[in-house]
């Protein structure tokens, strides 16, 4: 199987709950893809960022419930939805990474697709762009989409 990247294009929005708009996407989609059968690593930048994502899980409506866990709780079964911030990561097999982080985590390799980000800041746009060139030159299928 090809490995692939899909790229959000951002726009300068925030969420009601106090996300940011790639923070809500990046929720968003880490539903999406569980329903859809997906694990997913969800890697942040900071433990704080980690811990924002975690509790707007937990605030969802109860009928939108996503199964997930911070990277180094103990849980009794394995979620299919893990919150990361550390440039480590536990050996649970995961199908998605949703990249939040301004380069790509050293374990990036392990994943089969990733979601990533291309915020409106210039700067931050700056560093999608050199992730998105390191992609291409490891051979990733890589494509792009506006946020809607």
């Amino acid at each position: 199987m090809a490995q692939s990247a899909q790229f959000y294009l951002l726009h300068d929005m925030a969420s009601p709950n106090g996300l940011s708009a790639q923070e809500q996407l990046a929720c968003n989609l880490a539903a999406a893809a569980w329903r859809l059968g997906k694990r997913v690593l969800i890697s942040c930048e900071t433990q704080e960022q980690a811990l924002l994502l975690d509790e707007a899980l937990w605030q969802r409506d109860p009928d939108e419930f996503v199964p997930h866990n911070l990277f180094g709780e103990i849980t009794t079964y394995v979620t299919p939805i893990e919150i990361s911030w550390s440039s480590k990561r536990n050996a649970q097999r995961r199908d998605l990474l949703i990249n939040l982080q301004q380069v790509l985590p050293e374990f990036f390799g392990t994943f089969n697709q990733i979601i990533d980000f291309v915020p409106a800041e210039e700067q931050a746009k700056k560093l999608a762009r050199e992730r998105y060139k390191f992609l291409r030159t490891q051979g990733w299928q890589l494509s792009t989409e506006n946020a809607a």
